[in-house]
């Protein structure tokens, strides 16, 4: 049943509810039956009070017909004890008599005392009053008129009376018998109305609110196992009937909710799990890209990869080239030969190809005959459009080899169009925007990576023609001066060779062959000093080699002092800089300082230190400063001491000596 229905189930129902006749309420139904139940309890309450007073009043009544006896009696002794001279109680007994009679007569509710509700007794109290006021008391008048005489008359009468009395105490002791077993009997009727009452709304109450209560914890039970297909049946229209509507219409709604939540779940795990397959994707294709190797075998896997990830039938990656800027085919993947072999290189406005160029990053188009659409958004392009310029034969030729959807995306890197990669289907295939997205992010990071290595190219070309320029200089500064010095020697020599001067041919061989000596040590020294390579903590042992070779070749006195205090290694780079920095330092010292003792200091501290001091012939500063880049060796420490962001200081005077300071500081350190 889906959710439409059955919110449509449980609104009919609700209407049902609604159109049927609405019974008293639960509220309504408590009243009432609290209200028969204590009209019932009342009742029968009343009933046994009502007979407990009917018994006591004929109780009474029994006692008052009893003591007629008693006062019948009581006046024969009266009229005795008159006949004998005493005091006469006759009257007194007899006014007695007459008041027990007219309060059985009457009654006295205050007692109480009344004679029973029955004819027989009322009938026989009548004939007990009859024979006292017409006979029995007549006689006592008259005999206690006779003074003297036996009361015989008012004693022949009084067993009658007396039969009289008893039988109406009977009839009053009977009807008291017969209430007594109604007492008991509505006693009995009380006690059994009380448990079938207490039974009676235990089972209502029961049924009006343990029933439905259990009835909706179940249906509860059941939402929270997430059977959300659970109605309750509505059996009544009371409070509880409106709940289980309003139950199953909040089940309805829920159930719909539910499933347009688990629907939506699903959208989004299955937009989470494409999207998590964009990141490793990109993060794959980001790691792929930053390995090194040459730009074809790096364009070719990520053309595969990216084939792979869009199920592509056929790929091709086409830089542009900066000279004429058309697009040269640099690998290609799945693509017929005929198609590699015509488009080689082609301008970028003949093909689709060649939109992904222009402002637009990307497009995707259906390779079909003119008319049929392209997708893409605001960056597709109609294969129309293409055919109707230059690119009718390169879509002919897709067409041909059976590819009917492309997309091609640009390969960019700092806002400059590279080239562009295609994918080519042979199905209709459209590309969401997410996946136009991760095409155009590929294409950057495609963009970055060659880039990089155009970059890196780039540095390795400045790297050379940096060490080019210090090789040139160094040749200047050594092998070009002394072979200036031999060239004029050489003409100086043949001069006196045609003159025939042989003490000057004598003078100037030996001059020659110091200069050739000489610039055959420079050549070894420069020849060294390029072949030097470091690696991590070899520094010492460079310095201490170079220290030697100086000893070999100079006079001079050499003293080091090298300490490593807390200042971590320097990396192999810039301890092959701070090497050529103190060659060159030890070089001018030996070549034209002519000093006795030089001092080479090494400090590895925070900051690193490089001092070396001679006490030769010295310079004038401002000389040097004023011949700028003419000076070689200075020249080439300055660019080194550059190169490691350190600070180069020269201090001389003439006469003096000369003092080189190379500074490190801890900032421009690199870790070892």
């Amino acid at each position: 049943m889906t959710p439409s229905s059955d919110f449509a189930t449980a609104s009919a129902v609700s209407s049902d509810a609604q159109e049927a006749p609405f019974p008293k309420r639960l509220s309504t139904r408590i009243v009432v039956l609290s209200t028969v139940a204590l009209a019932l309890v009342l009742a029968m309450i009343s009933g046994t009070l009502w007979l407990s007073w009917q018994l006591e009043g004929g109780g009474a009544a029994i006692n008052d017909a009893g003591s007629l006896r008693m006062r019948a009696n009581a006046v024969a002794i009266a009229l005795w004890e008159a006949r004998t001279g005493q005091p006469s109680q006759v009257d007194a007994q007899m006014r007695q008599l007459d008041d027990t009679l007219r309060e059985l007569r009457d009654g006295d509710p205050a007692r109480p005392l009344f004679l029973p509700s029955d004819a027989g007794i009322h009938a026989q109290f009548e004939r007990v009053a009859t024979a006292w006021n017409q006979t029995l008391k007549p006689a006592a008048l008259n005999d206690l008129a006779v003074s003297g005489g036996e009361p015989l008359k008012y004693i022949g009468l009084l067993p009658g009376f007396v039969d009289e009395a008893n039988q109406l105490v009977s009839l009053i002791e009977r009807e008291n018998a017969r209430k007594t077993a109604w007492l008991r009997i509505s006693q009995v009727a009380l006690a059994a109305l009380s448990c079938v009452g207490t039974m009676a709304i235990v089972y209502l109450l029961y049924q009006w609110f343990v029933a439905p209560v259990q009835r909706l914890q179940d249906g509860l039970a059941r939402i929270e196992a997430r059977e959300f297909d659970t109605r309750l049946p509505v059996e009544t229209y009371d409070e509880f009937g409106h709940l289980t509507q309003g139950f199953n219409r909040m089940v309805a709604e829920l159930q719909a909710l539910y499933q347009d939540l688990a629907e939506r779940v699903d959208a989004k795990t299955a937009q989470l799990a494409a999207q998590n397959r964009e990141l490793a994707t990109l993060y794959e294709m980001a790691a792929f890209l930053n390995t090194p190797g040459p730009a074809e075998s790096l364009c070719h896997d990520f053309l595969t990869r990216v084939m792979r990830e869009f199920d592509a039938d056929g790929g091709t990656v086409r830089v542009v080239s900066p000279d004429d800027g058309n697009l040269h085919l640099l690998v290609s993947e799945g693509m017929p030969e005929s198609i590699t072999r015509a488009e080689q290189c082609m301008p970028a406005a003949d093909c689709a190809c060649g939109g992904a160029t222009a402002e637009a990053p990307v497009i995707f188009g259906l390779m079909a005959p003119p008319g049929m659409r392209a997708a893409g958004g605001e960056i597709g392009e109609s294969v129309e459009s293409i055919e109707s310029g230059h690119g009718g034969a390169f879509t002919q030729r897709c067409l041909k080899a059976g590819f009917v959807s492309v997309a091609v995306s640009a390969i960019v890197a700092q806002n400059e169009t590279l080239g562009t990669f295609s994918l080519h289907f042979r199905r209709e295939r459209e590309i969401p925007p997410s996946g136009v997205q991760l095409l155009q992010t590929l294409g950057r990071h495609l963009g970055v990576a060659l880039m990089n290595r155009r970059l890196v190219a780039l540095g390795r070309q400045l790297a050379v023609s940096e060490e080019r320029n210090l090789v040139a200089q160094g040749l200047h500064d050594s092998i070009a001066q002394g072979l200036s010095f031999l060239k004029m020697q050489v003409h100086l020599l043949d001069g006196a060779a045609q003159q025939g001067d042989l003490d000057e041919i004598r003078e100037i061989v030996p001059l020659l062959a110091g200069g050739v000596e000489e610039s055959y040590d420079d050549v070894r020294e420069l020849l060294l000093n390029f072949r030097t390579k470091l690696g991590p903590g070899k520094l010492r042992l460079a310095v201490e080699d170079t220290v030697a070779r100086f000893r070999r070749q100079s006079d001079a006195e050499l003293t080091l002092d090298y300490r490593d205090e807390d200042g971590p290694p320097l990396p192999p780079d810039q301890q092959l800089q701070v090497l050529f920095v103190l060659q060159e330092a030890l070089s001018n010292a030996r070549k034209h300082a002519e000093a006795l003792h030089v001092q080479v200091s090494v400090v590895n501290a925070r900051d690193f230190r490089l001092t070396v001091e001679d006490d030769g012939v010295g310079y004038d500063p401002a000389d040097i400063a004023s011949r700028g880049e003419s000076h070689v060796g200075f020249h080439i420490m300055h660019e080194r001491a550059r190169r490691l962001a350190a600070v180069l200081t020269l201090q001389s005077a003439p006469g003096r000596g000369a003092r080189v300071e190379l500074v490190l500081p801890a900032a421009s350190r690199m870790a070892a």
